[in-house]
């Protein structure tokens, strides 16, 4: 499959090594990845503050530059639902958007509902705590979630479970947000912190010794608590640890 790789900003800004890792998996998996440099912000900060008419030129851009592809995949459930989900209503119609929404994929999703992946190599002797952030649970549906009286099911944890010497660790509540919220985190900041911090709670009763998610959002605020905190958790990336990586030191 010909697959256009889309990055969002702060994987590209701030963590380089889950871009790599998802190109790294995507080819080990036989796809042929192309990275359109001329990718933006899909401008869901924009949208997320109520601000309509600056996040339609990025929209615009988007369908441009991602128009062609067989599939359309990113390491973050959030974009991927921003452009699926909440672009209609800023583009107006716009046939380009009609079939791209069908061809962007989640890279979880992806893996399992395209690749149809059923093995994975590769050996991590860790217990693995899973976040299952708000936009790729209630939005794209890749885990079931406690709202909904719903056969149980979760892709990124059937992933997970491919890879030799995990354990999955056994949360009380893992389907909550971990309190990050893009600009929530900002204009709410204590709610924000003591929701993160609950999070983590969670992971520590359950011996969690790599937090890992699909969103570099929220582990990029859970990460801040738990260094703040000193807590000897370590972050991963979900796309770093099926891609064969260290744990970071």
């Amino acid at each position: 499959m010909r697959v256009a790789l889309f990055v969002p900003c702060y994987v590209d800004q701030l963590y380089p090594r889950v871009g790599m890792a998802t190109l790294d998996l995507l080819e080990q998996l036989g796809c042929e990845v192309e990275f359109p440099e001329a990718q933006t912000c899909c401008g869901q900060p924009m949208l997320n503050s109520g601000c309509d008419t600056d996040a339609a030129p990025l929209a615009e851009r988007f369908l441009e530059i991602f128009t062609g592809y067989d599939a359309i995949v990113a390491p973050s459930g959030s974009c991927v639902s921003m452009v699926k989900n909440h672009y209609e209503h800023i583009v107006h119609g716009d046939s380009r958007h009609e079939t791209i929404r069908t061809k962007i994929f989640e890279l979880c999703e992806f893996l399992v509902d395209v690749l149809k992946v059923d093995s994975l190599p590769g050996n991590f002797p860790y217990v693995v705590g899973l976040h299952s952030s708000c936009h790729g649970l209630r939005e794209l549906r890749l885990a079931s979630d406690s709202e909904r009286n719903t056969s149980e099911f979760n892709k990124p944890r059937q992933l997970l479970q491919m890879i030799d010497g995990i354990t999955l660790a056994d949360l009380k509540r893992k389907d909550e947000c971990c309190g990050f919220g893009g600009t929530f985190a900002v204009s709410e900041e204590a709610v924000s912190c003591t929701m993160g911090r609950d999070r983590i709670a969670d992971h520590l009763q359950a011996g969690t010794q790599v937090l890992t998610a699909g969103d570099m959002s929220c582990l990029m605020h859970l990460a801040g608590l738990i260094q703040r905190d000193k807590h000897p958790i370590r972050v991963m990336h979900i796309a770093e640890i099926l891609a064969g990586y260290e744990v970071p030191q």
